[in-house]
């Protein structure tokens, strides 16, 4: 099992893979308690990594705008602050 710390360094979509990969394990009920435990620490952590990417994503969305003729017109943030 890797290491909790290198979490970090993981893009959404390989924390994403891992922790479905990890929830799949521990639903089918055949892991050891001490593993269980191991793989739900880091499960907690991938959710975490996740989480984090999700709302910087979200962040750095914009919404285009569209002018009167319908032609883009420029970008605003998307919950529109």
């Amino acid at each position: 099992m890797s290491d909790l710390a290198d979490v970090n360094g993981l893009s959404f979509e390989k924390a994403l893979a891992e922790l479905e990969s990890i929830v799949a394990k521990l639903e089918s009920g055949n892991v050891p308690l001490e593993e269980s435990i191991t793989l739900y620490a880091r499960g907690e952590a991938l959710k975490a990594r996740c989480d984090a990417l999700l709302k910087d994503a979200e962040a750095r969305v914009e919404k285009i705008t569209l002018g009167a003729d319908g032609r883009p017109a420029g970008t605003q943030p998307l919950d529109g602050e």
